[in-house]
């Protein structure tokens, strides 16, 4: 639980960034705001906020492209993420937040260093290679917040083209989302926190369309995994810093 308005305002600031990049690039709610809602709300109410702000992000993301949601490759990734979600949950509620910081940091960080090189794992491809992507998705989404990268991994393992990964990352996004505050519940926040919050993902989506226009892809992209990366290492970090009792 956050307090003070100083505290507020950091959160909002977080949310509108994260929400500003997705809106730009596609992805990277959950990669780049998780970390940091982490540090300021602690590891259980940080990736619940995470999963609400990214799952109503990627519904306004979905809005323009519905239409190009390839439904039937995304049921095994959606099923699979059903089934997995519950055990993120279960096992995040009975670790020390020490531990889940330290392990939330490094899963951050390693998916973004997949991500960027874009690794071609054979186990990614074809309907099982989607119910492994949906499986580690679940639960990593409702464990620490970053769904996302499994499915990017599945996407490229399977050739998908900018335009079709956007809309079914965004739609994915709103299912595993949806699911992760099924079985956890509404995070817990301040009335003007709430408000703060709202205004950061409606902020964030219309600066992050206007930026769309003006940055080219494959910057936006860079942006958002160097930002992932920064708010991972440093979210490992205090993890470590705390395990050791330093």
């Amino acid at each position: 639980m956050s307090h003070g308005w100083t505290a507020d305002l950091v959160l909002g600031g977080v949310v509108l960034a994260g929400a500003s990049v997705q809106r730009l690039a596609g992805i990277g709610f959950a990669l780049v705001a998780a970390p940091a809602l982490v540090l300021l709300l602690g590891p259980a109410q940080g990736v619940l906020l995470s999963n609400a702000a990214a799952g109503a992000i990627s519904v306004i993301g979905l809005a323009g492209g519905w239409r190009r949601v390839r439904l039937r490759a995304m049921v095994p990734l959606v099923a699979a993420a059903a089934c997995t979600v519950p055990a993120g949950a279960w096992v995040a509620d009975r670790l020390p937040q020490d531990v889940l910081l330290a392990g939330m940091g490094a899963l951050v960080s390693a998916a973004v260093l997949l991500v960027a090189y874009g690794a071609r794992l054979p186990v990614l491809r074809g309907t099982s290679g989607a119910f492994a992507a949906g499986a580690a998705s679940g639960f990593m989404n409702s464990s620490a917040g970053v769904g996302g990268p499994a499915v990017s991994l599945y996407a490229v393992n399977a050739d998908w083209p900018v335009r079709e990964f956007v809309p079914n990352a965004q739609f994915y996004g709103v299912a595993v989302n949806a699911l992760s505050l099924l079985v956890k519940g509404a995070p817990w926040l301040t009335g003007p926190a709430w408000l703060l919050a709202t205004a950061g993902i409606a902020g964030g989506a219309v600066a992050g369309k206007a930026l769309a226009d003006r940055i080219p892809e494959s910057r936006a992209r860079r942006l958002v995994l160097l930002l992932a990366l920064a708010g991972g290492l440093t979210t490992l970090t205090k993890g470590l810093w705390e395990l050791t009792g330093a």
